[in-house]
């Protein structure tokens, strides 16, 4: 028993030493390093098209593509009471080509609830989109955010609330002072 304890030490000990000196390189790290930091242009981790750099956004869009072009991208709804439904209507145009089609409205949580429009919007007209968010159990500095999908280049576009909750049982300070609380 002892035997197998010392060998498995052992064997422990010698890939960890062998494991951790990273710090030698070959020539061949060496030369793709070199040819990695020369070039110009760096390329993405992840080739997502749906992910498109805002510089390529207007080279990436077919010509007679729907275009997306919300009023207000994010809404300050200040300072609020726990408990509290926040409405808000974000208004977008239609500044492409062809028919936009809203598919999907999602939020990052249950407290947001999304309402796009079911119609193909028009080029050149205006829709909303309603949002509900519901300060029921949240409290301080809150941001949900609405992904909206649609036939557009890219796809995918966020608008969002921002604000902050107080509290409804937290005591404030009177003319007497802080009150404590026990």
């Amino acid at each position: 028993m002892k035997k197998n304890l010392i060998l498995v030490a052992s064997l422990a000990v010698a890939v960890f030493t062998t494991s951790c000196d990273n710090t030698t390189t070959t020539s061949e790290e060496a030369v793709v390093t070199e040819n990695a930091s020369s070039n110009t242009q760096a390329q993405p981790i992840v080739d997502n098209p749906n992910l498109v750099p805002v510089a390529e956004q207007q080279e990436a869009a077919p010509e007679n593509a729907p275009a997306i072009s919300f009023e207000q991208a994010v809404y300050d709804f200040g300072t609020v009471r726990q408990g509290e439904v926040i409405e808000h209507a974000f208004k977008f145009t239609n500044t492409g080509k062809s028919p936009l089609i809203i598919e999907s409205a999602s939020a990052t949580c249950g407290c947001t609830v999304p309402k796009p429009p079911t119609e193909p919007i028009a080029p050149g007209e205006s829709a909303e989109i309603q949002v509900r968010f519901n300060t029921s159990g949240k409290m301080g500095q809150q941001s949900p955010v609405v992904t909206v999908r649609a036939n557009t280049t890219p796809n995918i576009t966020t608008v969002s609330m921002k604000g902050t909750v107080e509290s409804n049982n937290i005591p404030t300070a009177g003319v007497e002072g802080p009150i404590r609380r026990n």
